[in-house]
């Protein structure tokens, strides 16, 4: 590996960093993940909703006070500011949330773009290089070309393999993503639904 390393050219120092961000960002995001599954309370979402329905807001507050779950969070900050106005509390909160399970990606949708090519770029300056011996005196045996061109294509080996390998765990914490939204949406629009509902109104009233 190592002798690969070297015959990749200076360009394999750039895919280094590149894969080891890379990693450190898919380790941490992943751990991430498992984390906040772990701290998912539904019960506490439940209790929420149950207060809220009886317009027991401080109760609701209460039970969601301290919470680990970000869909009891999101909630619970809506209703402490419904008097502003809940939706753009809510949507304020949401952000915050989304923000946290989005941290990272932009590093990983960089390396999959950036690691090809920087691997091809490798790959032309190599060959640059090659093809320049092809005028040499000095150069007597054909190998020595293919051997000249071959060494430069490691640059771009190593790029798609960086950028395979990011994508996969991209994808998956692009759906984790999309997932969290959609409980915080479906939670929030319930809550404004729960909120909003007429109270103490007379059926046999109008």
């Amino acid at each position: 590996m190592l002798e690969l390393f070297e015959k990749g050219g200076p360009i394999m120092w750039p895919l280094l960093v590149t894969s080891i961000a890379s990693l450190a960002t898919v380790v941490e995001r992943l751990l991430f993940v498992v984390v906040e599954r772990r701290r998912r309370q539904p019960e506490v979402v439940a209790r929420l909703f149950r207060h809220a329905e009886q317009a027991d807001w401080k109760l609701a507050l209460e039970v969601a006070h301290g919470t680990s779950d970000f869909v009891a969070r999101t909630l619970a900050y809506g209703l402490a500011h419904r008097e502003e106005s809940l939706t753009e509390a809510l949507l304020r909160a949401a952000n915050r949330e989304l923000k946290r399970f989005g941290r990272g990606l932009t590093i990983l949708d960089t390396t999959i773009t950036l690691a090809p090519l920087l691997g091809l770029l490798g790959t032309v300056t190599g060959m640059i290089g090659a093809f320049g011996l092809i005028g040499d005196r000095t150069l007597e045996a054909p190998s020595a070309i293919t051997g000249g061109i071959a060494e430069p294509l490691i640059a771009t080996a190593f790029g798609l393999a960086i950028a395979i390998t990011a994508l996969l765990p991209f994808n998956y914490l692009n759906a984790r993503l999309e997932e969290t939204r959609h409980e915080i949406q479906n939670a929030a629009t319930q809550l404004e639904l729960v909120v909003r509902k007429p109270r103490n109104s007379d059926p046999t009233s109008g």
